[in-house]
């Protein structure tokens, strides 16, 4: 590291590295979602499911994000685990319209916050309730409660619905992360 490096670490002005895990079933929009958080310029027009995880790179508010998509397919699933121990924040995406999938995303949330890289870790973690546009769609409240999300006691947390494919209710949900990654930073 050099010493400009140094310098502009030690009086704040370093751009914050941070390394977001997004994590959800397969087709709960991940890839999506973080496609409509990359610039405009930067932004895939065809988006097909992930196989294994991409990595994925931004900046936004002086944060330098870089974001693991891990794909949701039940026989991927178990590589998550691999990328707890580095992650700064976490992104849960869940369809609002798969009613049948919920226990299955509650199981794998139980799952993550049970893992000895996350349990005793102040992560925070950032749910979206994803696909608001479709008809039968659960609300944000439902969706909390068939999580049991007020039992996250010793992490902090915040659910946004959102429609990741019109980018509505994202901005909200990342400029929460953001202000838990500053407050964690400080």
């Amino acid at each position: 590291m050099g010493l400009f490096d140094k310098l502009t670490g030690w009086l704040g002005l370093k751009k914050k590295e941070v390394n977001v895990l997004c994590l959800g079933l397969d087709n709960s929009g991940k890839t999506t979602i973080i496609n409509q958080l990359k610039p405009s310029n930067a932004q895939a027009q065809d988006i097909v499911p992930t196989i294994g995880f991409s990595i994925e790179k931004f900046k936004s508010s002086g944060l330098s994000f870089t974001v693991f998509d891990m794909s949701g397919q039940g026989r991927y699933r178990n590589l998550w685990e691999h990328y707890y121990k580095d992650g700064h924040a976490i992104i849960y995406v869940i369809d609002s319209g798969d009613k049948l999938r919920m226990v299955v995303a509650k199981d794998e949330l139980d799952t993550l916050l049970n893992h000895p890289d996350i349990k005793h870790r102040r992560i925070p973690i950032l749910f979206f309730a994803n696909k608001m546009d479709l008809r039968d769609a659960l609300s944000a409240v439902t969706v909390s409660q068939l999580l049991c999300l007020e039992n996250i006691k010793d992490k902090p947390w915040h659910i946004c619905a959102s429609d990741a494919v019109k980018g509505e209710g994202l901005q909200e949900g990342v400029e929460w992360l953001q202000d838990q990654i500053r407050a964690m930073k400080t």
